[in-house]
């Protein structure tokens, strides 16, 4: 019997120092300039109870190219250098390539590999000190939130130690405190509750005669999040207007959002606010979903992670709505690229590194799913060194009729897709905090990697599962885990779920811990049980793994044990309902040193009337960045100046990375001009299966508005401007403007200092306006 242990595995080119690593530009812009070359090695560690001819075979097979690559086993890269770093992600965080690799050696007949890891060993070349070795591992070649390094020496795999689970539930003491503990308690567990909230809790539980178990207390921190709820946008806000005219205002998405929606009330508008995205009618056989969300404390952090899992989040909305997606879209924005290292704040990365990361995590989600990325717009300004924004958006098809919505009692709740890990835990909470310098201390947790490889398998699970009537209810897993999903979905009804049988990463997570955990990839169903074999075997054909974890009840509570311990018990009206509305004030003041705009656009001079073509318009609104260039006197020179902006420059590097011909239906693309290296005014996707024999064929268009400047003058007229950008860009490529839909996103300041929830008053009544004006429904 062979022993069982990790092996060693080191790819490198056959080119050598051919092969050079552009983070040395990077360690020269850092000041450390004494770095004269990188090579880079690749890393695999694998354990189990292999033979030599099994090792041999999985490196020549798998590992190494043979034409470009060479490799070695157990031993060092016979290669002259200065010093290494050895880098791997911190044990816990998702390795796509290895989950990948274990998988292929099992295809290949080697079922003798029981685990996997990968990393990177990077060679240096120059006269390093350690303090200089130590800034080049921590800030260029590794990202501490989510990997781990080490320096001149072996890095050991970064396999999870086993742990058994011990199943610990804690009690927390919340009926008897005052208000001081109470908001400690907030604090310590990171569950962005404020004072009057957790007074509601400790009420509840007062009634109930008990304290909560930290499965409830994490549960009701993560519902009643600002990410899940969007608590800000329902409260109740006394607002005073530049003119101290006071108002108060019943919830700014009931009085400015929805409200639009309603009023212009059309018809083709299928569902909107209600569900994981908006649906509208695109011919009388198939309905269009979209979907856009930000991503932008996780991107802050992790960038690569940040944006991938962001991508992969808003993809997982639209297969919530049982469509498949047919077109991503994003809006980014970053620090300005030539920004001073010294000049940033402690903690923070330099955009130039959280672009590169974000863009790249972007490009690997889109193109290993085969969805195009066809829409988007880069932004740059310092306003955004420290907090990037990065909205994700995704566009789907479904048959009209195909999404049902109604979970029973006695369906089965099913589990498809990814195992439940530690990554993710309080991500909703995350998303809620405001960001500040001790944010990458308490938060790598929250940061995931995600899988694309294993959202197309779900993908495929879902589609034919939709396509055969097999449930009565989807939803997916996103901010939450399974207490978001589960939870929701059975809010009307009652659920027991048992969390033994939630299949897990790795043994050692406690019951919160596998309820609140964002471990990527994940959809939730509610099955007839009839259902369940031919959905299992669906998921078998896809090597996906499906589990039940319980049923949908009719008691109106919430139950979860742990084996035989019951471990959380609550009713489902307190968890939706239970939450006590915000009281806030808002105030706006004119600032002093801007100048007033000129009136809001004519809507009546964009009716230009377009083709058969419906279109869905995303205007995108952030808050807080304005730019401006130094013009010198020569006017050619001012010129070449302008045109070397960031802002204004092409983006067709970042846009080639992008696969946007993948499902052959982009029509009209996202790059335009006699070289094609100019971005286009929007996109027009002709959906895969639409097209009829005899009949006239139809797309829809993807445009974004977006102009953050306007909102240092007067959000009103940046929301007006960005409607009105969104409204163009469709009409430009011949979309009909009487069958535009919008989708608005807001990244704020804090909604509870006044000026700022002022502002977002202000721009939400210009997005009221502007929808009304244009007769187009938010959704």
């Amino acid at each position: 019997m062979n022993e069982t242990r990790t092996y060693r595995v080191e790819v490198w080119s056959r080119r050598g120092d051919a092969l050079r690593d552009p983070r040395v530009q990077t360690a020269h812009q850092l000041g450390i300039s004494s770095v004269v070359g990188c090579e880079i090695v690749r890393l695999f560690f694998l354990y189990g109870g292999l033979t030599g001819d099994e090792l041999t075979r999985l490196a020549a097979e798998l590992l190494a190219d043979p034409v470009t690559e060479q490799f070695i086993i157990d031993s060092d890269v016979p290669h002259e250098f200065d010093h290494s770093l050895e880098v791997t992600l911190l044990p816990g965080v998702t390795d796509p390539a290895a989950e990948n690799l274990i998988r292929a050696a099992h295809m290949l007949g080697v079922a003798a590999l029981e685990q996997a890891a990968t990393g990177e060993r990077y060679l240096l070349r120059g006269d390093l000190s350690r303090r200089d070795l130590e800034t080049l591992a921590g800030k260029v070649f590794s990202n501490p939130v989510i990997q781990r390094y080490e320096i001149d020496a072996q890095i050991t795999a970064p396999f999870v130690p086993y742990k058994q689970g011990d199943g610990l539930v804690e009690t927390i003491p919340v009926r008897h405190a005052d208000d001081a503990h109470l908001k400690a308690i907030s604090v310590e567990r990171r569950l962005s509750l404020d004072l009057n909230e957790m007074r509601a809790l400790q009420t509840y539980f007062s009634d109930e005669g008990r304290d909560p178990t930290d499965v409830e207390l994490e549960m009701v921190a993560q519902t009643w999040s600002e990410h899940c709820v969007h608590k800000t946008f329902k409260a109740l806000i006394d607002y005073t207007d530049a003119d101290g005219n006071s108002t108060q205002i019943d919830g700014l998405l009931k009085t400015y959002i929805r409200a639009a929606t309603e009023k212009v009330d059309r018809e083709w508008v299928r569902s909107a606010f209600v569900d994981n995205a908006g649906i509208v009618k695109f011919d009388d056989r198939f309905d269009l979903a979209f979907k856009v969300e930000t991503h932008n404390h996780p991107s802050a952090l992790e960038p690569f992670g940040g944006s991938n899992t962001g991508v992969g989040g808003v993809v997982r909305d639209v297969m919530g709505v049982s469509a498949r997606p047919i077109a991503n879209t994003d809006v980014l924005c970053f620090g300005l690229p030539d920004t001073p290292p010294e000049s940033l704040p402690e903690g923070v990365l330099h955009p130039r590194r959280i672009a590169d990361g974000v863009i790249h995590g972007i490009e690997d989600y889109g193109n290993k799913m085969g969805i195009p990325t066809v829409s988007g717009a880069i932004i740059y300004h310092p306003g955004y060194t420290a907090n990037p924004l990065v909205f994700c958006g995704c566009l789907g098809l479904l048959p009209h009729g195909s999404h049902p919505t109604n979970p029973q009692a006695g369906d089965l709740i099913i589990v498809i897709g990814g195992r439940t890990g530690r990554d993710g835990l309080r991500g909703a909470t995350f998303s809620s905090m405001e960001m500040d310098q001790s944010t990458s201390e308490i938060a790598g947790s929250s940061v995931q990697i995600g899988h694309p490889i294993h959202e197309k398998q779900t993908l495929e699970v879902v589609l034919k599962a939709r396509d055969e009537k097999l449930y009565h209810a989807i939803t997916d897993c996103g901010a939450g885990g399974l207490s978001s999903a589960v939870g929701e979905l059975g809010s009307k009804t009652g659920v027991k779920v048992q969390l033994t049988d939630v299949p897990l990463k790795y043994p050692g997570l406690r019951p919160w811990e596998i309820w609140l955990s964002e471990a990527q990839e994940r959809m939730v169903f509610a099955v007839p049980p009839q259902n369940w074999d031919r959905l299992k075997a669906i998921a078998d054909e896809q090597e996906i793994e499906a589990v039940c974890i319980g049923t949908f009840e009719s008691d109106g509570r919430l139950n979860l044990q742990y084996g035989d311990q019951v471990v959380a018990s609550m009713s489902m009206d307190f968890l939706h309902d239970g939450i006590p509305r915000r009281h806030l004030k808002a105030v706006w003041n004119q600032p002093t040193s801007s100048t007033p705009l000129a009136s809001p656009p004519d809507p009546l001079s964009e009716k230009m009337r377009g083709g058969e073509t419906h279109a869905i318009s995303s205007p995108l609104l952030e808050f807080g960045a304005g730019a401006g260039s130094n013009l010198e006197i020569d006017p050619t020179e001012s010129l070449l100046q302008l045109l070397a902006h960031p802002n204004i420059r092409s983006k067709e590097d970042v846009i080639r990375r992008y696969d946007h011909e993948v499902q052959g239906g982009t029509a009209i693309k996202p790059l335009t001009g006699a070289w094609n290296r100019g971005h286009s005014d929007a996109s027009v996707i002709v959906p895969l299966g639409t097209v009829q024999a005899g009949e006239p064929v139809k797309g829809v268009a993807i445009s974004a508005g977006v102009c953050p400047a306007y909102g240092e003058i007067d959000p009103y007229m940046m929301a007006w401007a960005a409607i009105d950008e969104a409204f163009r860009n469709a009409v430009a490529v011949g979309a009909d403007p009487d069958q535009i839909a919008i989708l608005d996103n807001f990244c704020w300041g804090n909604p509870l200092l006044p000026d700022r929830l002022g502002s977002l008053v202000r721009a939400s009544q210009g997005c009221y306006d502007a929808a009304v004006a244009y007769n187009a429904p938010f959704i």
